[in-house]
């Protein structure tokens, strides 16, 4: 009981002189503990708002390259500007190519085929994609293509998605943001030189379904590795207008002098 005495009555051979330096002592180290407090809680808001972004690195650069020069072959044209640019451009030329959106689709196959050495995609669609109903194929080409596509469509994660069954598989695909997309600023280079033409060669020439489902809000897209695909004539999709950065919609626009965006005359 003595400590609480003191406490509450302090003797008087403790000078008055000490307790006026004791309280302001004591005064002047709480701003310092509540400025600490305040800094802790800024950066830790900091933390959690950034996000890593993805950096290309030399891996990027192969695969980049190889896709460019399997396109090139198939269009006979390359563009005079380096990287990711001039790889648009050559996108660009291949959907005019093409007599009609069928033409183009089936050359974007013919492209992802010449990417694989021969015989691989057809011992995988015998030999694994069979194994637990497909999952386990889904499974697979959900990492592989989050880890090596990621030069092409930007940030990407393998997440959890459902499938037809009920149940769910960890074999989906998130884009955060479309690269392609971002990049090509038009639909139906999106549709006819990646989605259709990618959802058709891992159903046929890897034996996995697959559902792709662009936002042209948001330039994000989610991969369904293991989820069957609507036919292309009949996937809502094909009535989404044009972005109004296209600059194919841009003269379109110009020419039938309407503001509003009308359908993508390459979708």
């Amino acid at each position: 009981m003595k400590p609480v005495v003191l406490l509450l009555h302090p003797p008087a051979t403790i000078s008055s002189a000490a307790l006026r330096f004791s309280s302001k002592s004591h005064l002047r180290k709480r701003p310092l503990n509540i400025s600490c407090f305040a800094v802790q809680s800024e950066s830790t808001k900091v933390e959690v708002s950034s996000k890593p972004e993805y950096k290309p690195g030399m891996l990027d650069d192969f695969f980049l390259n190889l896709f460019r020069s399997k396109m090139v072959q198939e269009v006979g044209w390359d563009s005079e500007k380096p990287g990711y640019d001039g790889l648009i451009e050559v996108a660009n030329r291949l959907t005019m190519k093409g007599k009609s959106n069928s033409d183009t689709i089936e050359a974007s196959v013919r492209i992802l085929i010449a990417l694989f050495p021969p015989l691989l995609l057809e011992l995988y669609r015998m030999l694994v994609s069979p194994i637990a109903g497909g999952k386990v194929a889904a499974i697979m080409v959900a990492r592989v293509t989050a880890f090596t596509c990621q030069w092409l469509m930007g940030t990407c994660t393998v997440n959890s998605i459902e499938l037809p069954d009920g149940s769910s598989c960890q074999s989906g695909v998130f884009v955060e943001k479309c690269k392609y997309l971002e990049e090509s600023k038009c639909i139906g280079i999106c549709l006819n030189t990646c989605k259709f033409p990618t959802q058709s060669f891992f159903k046929n020439q890897m034996g996995i379904p697959l559902l792709m489902e662009p936002n042209f809000n948001d330039y994000s897209c989610q991969f369904k590795f293991g989820v069957l695909p609507p036919l292309p004539e009949e996937d809502s999709i094909l009535k989404e207008p044009c972005l109004e950065i296209c600059p194919n919609a841009t003269r379109r626009r110009e020419v039938l002098n309407k503001m509003s965006a009308t359908q993508c005359p390459k979708a």
